[in-house]
Parts: C-alpha cells; structure tokens; sequence
C-alpha cells in the first residue's frame, strides 16, 4: 500500500506538472465512502477556475493548495494513487491502472483537466481512501493529529530515544503508530528494522541509544533512498529485504532464512538470525503475547489477524539471551503458539510486487489512517459470525430432526413387535 515514498512520489509529480495551470475541467465520483463530508456538485463547483498553486504532504496525506481556499485532500488508504495522462507516475499492484484501461479509469474519484490539456487523476480500487474538501487540511484532523514527518522533520538522536524510552510496547508497532511518527508503513518498519539489526517484538523502551541512533539512521536512509528514486522498487538497493519479503513464503536475504510473524496486527517480516530479541521486558512481553494469542485460539476467524503470532523460537531466543546477561527467567512459557493461518489470495491476478504492495496486509487502524478499515473488518467478522451461527442452528435443527426420526422408528419397532407377540398368541 502507498507510504511516504509513494505518496511523495505522487506530489513531485503534481508539482512538476501542474502547478500553476488553471483547472477547466472536474468530475467528482458519487461516492460518499471516499468524497467525505462534501457532495460531489459542490466539490466541483468551488474548484472549477481555480489555479493550482502547490502540492504538499505530511505522512501518507497529500492536499493540493489553490489560489483561494478551500483545498483538496487526499488521504491515499490502501491503494490511492495519482494518475497524470502521458505522465510516468510511480504505480504499486493494488492500485495499478494499465494504460490500455478506459480513461478516466472507473476507479477514479477525483479528476481536473487543467487549461493545456494535462488531465489528472485520484483513483482508489479498494475505496479505503478519503478525498476532502477543506479550508486548510493540515490544520483539522487527520493531518493535525500526525507526528513528524519520517523526511521531512528529522529528529535528533536525543529526541527519538527520548521519545522511545517512554513507550513499552513493541518497536514495530511503535514505528506504525503515525501519532509517533508519519509515514512509515508495513514495508518501510520491516526494511528499517532490519538494517538496524532490531526484532521486531523488542521493547521500546528496551533499546539502547546506540540501538536508537542506528534505527533512526537507519530510517533517514530508508526514506531518503526510496525518495530518490521515486519509489521505484526495481531501483532499491539489492541488499534490502524488501525484494525477499513478499508472501509470506519461507525466503531468504544474503543467505539467511526470513521468518513471519504478527505485530500491531500487521504481517511483518524479520531475520531471527540478525534481529535477536534482547531484555527481560521483551521475554514478558513475547510470553503474555503467546498467551493471549492461545486464548483467542479458536474463537476468531481465520482472517483475525490482530493478536502476535509468536514462533516457540522467539521464545527460546529471548529467554537464552535474557540468561546469558545474567537476568532473571522471565516465568512460564505459556501455551503453544497459534498455528500460521492460511493467507488470502490477492484480489489481484498479478503476482508481481511493487512498492507498497503488501497484499498479506491490512491497513493499520493508526491517527491518519481510516477508520472505514476497522468498519469494514467488524463487518466481515460479524457476517462470518452470522454464518457461523446459522450453521450451528442448521445443526441444531438437523440434530432434532434425526432424534425425532430415531424416537419414531423406536416407537414404530416396539408397536410392531406387540402386534406380533399378540398374532403369536
């Protein structure tokens, strides 16, 4: 799905092409899920004529601004893209539109046709995306509520351990909570922990500031370096995990073995070998995770992909490295964990990997992301429990039925046998 180096992508293309070009042309999709809050003849109506000035973006959210308020926003989702006709713009499989598609593609929810001919293009396939109208969109929600941008408000090393010493949660889920830090996603976390050399269960509050410096290094060079090349994933170093990680099938980086496992609800893919959990708070944590992962064993969907999945191996690791440093042992392993699930089928039919396109993946519930996801999730859970329970009442009334027919054929035999014993006598 798009994260910083998509979206950005995106914005140097508006920017280098239709910044200052007056918009004479605009069709708005009915489509009250993704055009929030304005209807589709008033967004038309307060663009129409307007110049477009600049593009910007903080996090995974980009917003054009016009020579007069108010401006359209666009929070990308899971597969929202940007589409300039005759333009090459960086594209990822949950949002392809090949080119020999109608144009403007039925996908489309936001498209201007500017005063030389350009035409552009905001579509979503998957309709996780929000596109707005707003007086000044980094100023109201979800914008507002975002953390520093991952490249363009760097911290200091002192200010992110700082800011890592407070949180006891695991280091992957941390870098996913856009409140923290914006614009990083599932793939971006992943490359970043494994340059650092960091598991992705690993306490937070746990790392060293050596660890921390070389994380937030390590996430500079991350986003600066798929910035550069307009996120185009064939241009990413060799060495990165990224061109091994997709399926969640057992691969391999630099001759060592890729394992999968959940965290934050998301899947994530790490190196056991390279990224070692370490500290007595990261032992607790994988434990209390495996249990609860136990616990709900049987009492979710297959698709409930929200707890830790945590192999029997993490645990051993952390308790070992926990002994080795002289710590105490954390208590009891737990339950077995959960068995892996079965991963879905893409929607798509094409098997081959993009930037951002992580189809083992949902898209993380965090500040800036949208809450439609969680909807749409609940939704897909209470139909299965629906079903579920229709097939349970199925059975029950299948199970009545056959009692029914075992107690009349019961009764049906004895009656019988009377009859005879009495022909006998």
């Amino acid at each position: 799905m798009p994260e910083l180096p998509e979206v950005e992508a995106a914005r140097r293309a508006i920017e280098e092409n239709c910044v200052g070009k007056k918009i004479v042309k605009l069709i708005i999709a009915d489509d009250p899920k993704v055009i929030d809050g304005v209807s589709a003849s008033e967004f038309e109506a307060s663009l129409l004529g307007k110049t477009i000035v600049s593009a910007h973006r903080k996090g995974k959210n980009m917003w054009l601004r016009l020579d007069s308020p108010p401006f359209p926003s666009f929070q990308f989702g899971m597969a929202g893209a940007v589409y300039i006709k005759g333009v090459a713009v960086t594209k990822y499989k949950r949002s392809a539109v090949k080119d020999t598609d109608e144009w403007p593609s039925k996908y489309s929810k936001f498209f201007v046709e500017l005063d030389d001919g350009l035409e552009m293009s905001f579509t979503d396939k998957r309709r996780f995306a929000k596109v707005r109208l707003l007086k000044d969109p980094a100023s109201v929600a979800p914008i507002s509520d975002l953390g520093p941008d991952a490249l363009l408000e760097p911290l200091t090393v002192d200010e992110f351990t700082k800011s890592l010493s407070k949180k006891k949660i695991a280091i992957k889920a941390l870098l996913l909570d856009q409140s923290f830090i914006s614009g990083i996603g599932n793939w971006v976390a992943d490359e970043v922990l494994y340059q650092a050399r960091i598991h992705p269960l690993q306490i937070s509050a746990g790392l060293s500031k050596e660890s921390c410096a070389t994380l937030l290094k390590c996430i500079k060079e991350v986003v600066q370096n798929a910035v550069e090349v307009d996120a185009d994933c064939s241009r990413f170093p060799l060495k990165w995990l990224f061109h091994f990680r997709w399926g969640k099938k057992p691969g391999k980086v630099s001759g060592k073995k890729i394992d999968f496992i959940t965290v934050g609800g998301r899947t994530t893919a790490y190196v056991p070998e390279l990224q070692k959990l370490n500290g007595v708070q990261s032992a607790k944590a994988v434990v209390k995770q495996k249990k609860q992962t136990s616990k709900r064993k049987g009492s979710e969907d297959d698709d409930g992909d929200n707890g830790v999945d945590v192999p029997e191996s993490a645990v051993e690791e952390v308790t070992e490295n926990v002994k080795s440093k002289g710590g105490r042992k954390p208590g009891g392993q737990g339950a077995k964990p959960s068995k892996k699930r079965t991963s879905k089928e893409s929607d798509d039919d094409d098997s081959e990997h993009h930037a951002g396109d992580d189809d083992d993946d949902a898209d993380e519930l965090q500040a800036g992301d949208d809450d439609d996801d969680a909807d749409e999730l609940q939704e897909t859970k209470s139909g299965k429990a629906d079903e579920l329970q229709e097939t349970k009442s199925g059975k029950a009334t299948k199970n009545k039925q056959a009692k029914a027919v075992k107690t009349s054929k019961e009764k049906f035999t004895s009656q019988k046998s009377k009859n005879q014993k009495k022909k006998a006598k």
